[in-house]
């Protein structure tokens, strides 16, 4: 009975964050008092949507596709409300804080089939919590590249409406991007680095190439080469946002289309 009390509340505390920052998206000036009810409201959202998976997790370390996205999504949304606390991007929760709403009703009402995995150890703590921040930081950069997309688009056009006036500055724009998807390309090359050197100790099995290692191996070389552009050819922009959502791509196939696949299509 305490799951979907938690669930809808957690919900409802997403949507009315992300209902709100639609709405000052489109009211023109910044207010400090509008951010903090959003970042409130979404607090309270990210509070009980931990206290759910808590309550629904299984003790085994393994997840079914719902159960994934609900924990990742969680992650992303902790890492949004930390990071919008120091820095101008609580609007990517335009678009972060729906997709939550979502991933939590989807674990609820499509749980799954039971999932049995390998018992928790340090090594694989350390390797899942790395992994999930990485996703995470690189989840709030694909957002951040679509607005910045939008943003562009908009000073193309000459005319830049309130939306683009609620936006920090175009400059600001990429340089949060960018350290965005430096924080996630270190914490993606340690998630890789510890799936080579200790996937024995981690999984009880050797390496394997398989679809989510050479995705998020892709993916790691899209991130590569954006940032390699960046330094060296001064990428931004559009062509920036392209790598950025590219890459993300991979990595969203890598971590949850392989899912996807084999839970609703392979096994039915």
């Amino acid at each position: 009975m305490l799951t979907p009390i938690l669930t809808l509340t957690a919900s409802v505390f997403y949507l009315s964050a992300g209902g709100l920052l639609v709405k000052f998206l489109f009211e023109a000036g910044p207010s400090s008092s509008r951010k903090s009810i959003t970042l409130g409201l979404a607090t309270a959202g990210v509070i009980l949507h931990a206290i759910s998976i808590v309550n629904t997790m299984s003790p085994h370390l393994a997840f079914g596709f719902t159960s994934a996205a609900s924990l990742i999504a969680w992650v992303i949304t902790a890492l949004f409300v930390v990071t919008a606390l120091a820095r101008p991007i609580e609007n990517l929760g335009v678009l972060v804080l729906p997709v939550a709403a979502i991933a939590i009703l989807g674990a609820w009402l499509w749980p799954g089939p039971p999932k049995i995995g390998v018992t928790g150890s340090s090594l694989l703590a350390i390797h899942l919590v790395i992994s999930m921040l990485a996703y995470a930081f690189l989840a709030l950069a694909m957002v951040q590249a679509i607005l910045l997309t939008i943003q562009e688009n908009r000073l193309h056009q000459h005319h830049p409406g309130r939306l683009l006036q609620a936006l920090p500055p175009i400059e600001t724009m990429e340089t949060l991007l960018f350290q965005l998807i430096s924080a996630g390309f270190i914490l993606l090359s340690l998630t890789l680095v510890s799936g080579v050197f200790f996937t024995k100790e981690i999984f009880g099995k050797p390496l394997v190439l398989n679809h989510h290692t050479v995705l998020s191996l892709v993916s790691w070389l899209v991130f590569a080469v954006l940032l390699a552009g960046r330094w060296r050819l001064g990428w931004r922009g559009r062509i920036a946002a392209r790598w950025t959502i590219g890459g993300f791509a991979f990595l969203l196939l890598a971590y949850l289309g392989t899912k996807f696949i084999v839970e609703f299509i392979i096994q039915k």
